[in-house]
C-alpha cells in the first residue's frame, strides 16, 4: 500500500494547523499583557496557562463551561458542514435558555424535561434563518442576525411580564434576574452525579460535560454514517449538484438549522439548569453563542475536535478570570478574544501548511529526478 505524505494526511495538518494557531494567539496575548502592564506581563499570561488546573473546583468550572461551548461550536460546525453559516447560536442558545428555565420554574419540570424544552426552543428559533434560505433564498447570516437581537429582547419582554420567574417572586431583593434554583426547584437541577465529591465539592462540576460530548459523538455519527449525513454534506459541497443526484435541497437546509438551533438551545439549558447561574435581563447579546464560532473553527467543524476546541477555550476563559486585579476587566477580555480569534485561524494556517508541505514534496522530487 502506497504511503501518504504528510500533505495529504487531512488529521495531521488540522491538528498541526490548530496548535500553531493557539501558540500564534497565546503569543500575541502575552505581548499585550507586556504592552498593558509589563511588570505584571508574567503573572497575568502564568494565571492564564496554570488556573484551569489549579485546583479540582478551577477544573471542574472548566468543564461545566465548556460544555455549553462544546454545544455552540457543534451547533456553528454542524451547520457549516452543509454549506450555511448559523452566525444565529447566540439567539438559539438565548430561547433555549428561556425554555428551560420556564419549564424549572414556572412548570417545575424534572431537569431532563428541561432540557427537552431547551433543544426544541433553540430548533424553533432555527427554523426561521432556514426557511427564508430554502424558500426566499434570504442569506441566513443577515437573517440569523436580526434574529439574535429578536430572541434576546423577545426574552426580556417575556421575563418582565412572568412575575413567578423573577427571583423577587422567591422572597430575593432582584427583579432582574430569574429565580434561583435550589430555591425555585432543586428538581431541575442538572444532577453532579458523584463528581461534586471526585471534584473537591466544586459547586460547578456536574453531569453536562457528558451530556456534550454525547451529542457530538451523535452529531459525528450522523454526520459520517448515515445517508441523512452524506445529503447534508452534500449541499454543503454543491447545492446545485445535490438538486441534480435527487436530495431535496432545500429540507435539508431547513433541517440543517433545526439540528444546529437544537444543539445551541441544548447548550443555554445546561448553563442555566446547572443552577449556580441566574439569567439576567440583559441588554445585550450572550457572548456563548459567538464563542461557539472560534470553537467551530479552531475544530475544522469535525465533532470530535470540537471537543478539544471547547476545553481549551474554556481553560482559557477561566484563567484569564485569574489575571485580575493585576488586570482590569475589559483588558482581560481583550487578551482572551485575542487569543480565542487568533487559534479560530486555524482552517487559514491549515491551507497554508498543506501548500508548504505541498512545494517541499515538489522539491523533493525535482531534486531526485
Amino acid at each position: 500500500m502506497k504511503k501518504r505524505s504528510l500533505a495529504e494526511n487531512q488529521m495531521f495538518i488540522s491538528v498541526l494547523a490548530a496548535v500553531i494557531s493557539i501558540i500564534a494567539g497565546l503569543l500575541v496575548g502575552f505581548i499585550l499583557l507586556a504592552i498593558l502592564n509589563p511588570s505584571k506581563a508574567g503573572v497575568g499570561i502564568n494565571a492564564m496557562l496554570i488556573t484551569g488546573f489549579s485546583s479540582m473546583d478551577q477544573f471542574g468550572k472548566v468543564l461545566y463551561q465548556s460544555a455549553p461551548l462544546m454545544l455552540c461550536g457543534l451547533s456553528v460546525g454542524f451547520a457549516y458542514k452543509t454549506g450555511m453559516f448559523n452566525i444565529g447560536a447566540t439567539g438559539q442558545y438565548t430561547i433555549g435558555a428561556f425554555m428551560a428555565l420556564v419549564g424549572a420554574i414556572a412548570f417545575r419540570l424534572p431537569w431532563w424535561a428541561c432540557l427537552i424544552l431547551a433543544a426544541a426552543g433553540g430548533a424553533f428559533w432555527g427554523i426561521f434563518p432556514g426557511l427564508f434560505k430554502a424558500v426566499f433564498n434570504v442569506n441566513e447570516v443577515i437573517t440569523s442576525i436580526m434574529f439574535n437581537w429578536i430572541g434576546m429582547y423577545l426574552v426580556n419582554l417575556l421575563l418582565a411580564n412572568m412575575p413567578i420567574m423573577l427571583a423577587s417572586a422567591w422572597g430575593a431583593s432582584n427583579s432582574d434576574r430569574t429565580a434561583a434554583l435550589s430555591q425555585a426547584n432543586p428538581g431541575a437541577m442538572i444532577p453532579k452525579g458523584g463528581l461534586d465529591r471526585l471534584f473537591g465539592n466544586s459547586s460547578w462540576i456536574n453531569i453536562s460535560v457528558f451530556v456534550a460530548i454525547l451529542a457530538a459523538v451523535v452529531c459525528w455519527f450522523i454526520l459520517e454514517k448515515t445517508t441523512f449525513g452524506y445529503e447534508l454534506k452534500g449541499c454543503g459541497y454543491n447545492k446545485e449538484a445535490a438538486r441534480y443526484a435527487g436530495i431535496n435541497a432545500n429540507r435539508n437546509i431547513v433541517l440543517s438549522m433545526i439540528i444546529a438551533g437544537a444543539l445551541s438551545g441544548l447548550g443555554g439549558g445546561l448553563y442555566y439548569l446547572a443552577g449556580t447561574i441566574q439569567y439576567v435581563l440583559e441588554k445585550k447579546t450572550l457572548a456563548m453563542g459567538f464563542n461557539g464560532i472560534p470553537v467551530a473553527l479552531l475544530a475544522n467543524s469535525n465533532p470530535i475536535g470540537t471537543i478539544f476546541s471547547s476545553f481549551f477555550i474554556s481553560y482559557i476563559q477561566v484563567g484569564g478570570s485569574a489575571m485580575q486585579p493585576n488586570f482590569s476587566s475589559e483588558s482581560t477580555d481583550i487578551i482572551i478574544a485575542v487569543i480565542i480569534y487568533l487559534a479560530a485561524f486555524a482552517l487559514l494556517m491549515k491551507g497554508f501548511i498543506v501548500k508548504l508541505l505541498t512545494s517541499k514534496g515538489s522539491g523533493r522530487k525535482g531534486d531526485r529526478a
